[in-house]
């Protein structure tokens, strides 16, 4: 759990892309999001998805950085806020 707190603490990504998806988090529905996001029907209980969605993530900034048309910043958004929701609910998991 503690490299997972470490890539996000250094996870360096624009101010407003983050505060966008901490906002987001208020509206996290984990089945939707991961379905929409990975393409799985119905996220595992007791499974998180960090590494798939750290992956897409990196992914998706090397898009943003290199300025593909490719990529969107709804999109990245999205995949920030399952990002967020996985660690907390993980978090959450673990603590209670």
């Amino acid at each position: 759990m503690s490299d997972i707190h470490s890539r996000l603490a250094n996870l360096r990504r624009p101010r407003l892309l983050l505060s966008a998806a901490r906002f987001g988090l208020i509206d996290y529905d984990r089945t939707a999001a991961l379905g929409r996001i990975i393409g799985s029907p119905a996220p595992v209980e007791g499974r998180w998805y960090l590494d798939e969605l750290f992956t897409l993530e990196d992914r998706i900034n090397e898009q943003r950085k290199a300025c593909e048309a490719s990529y969107t910043t709804a999109r990245h958004v999205d995949v920030l806020v399952a990002l967020l929701g996985e660690r907390a609910a993980m978090a959450q998991s673990v603590d209670g």
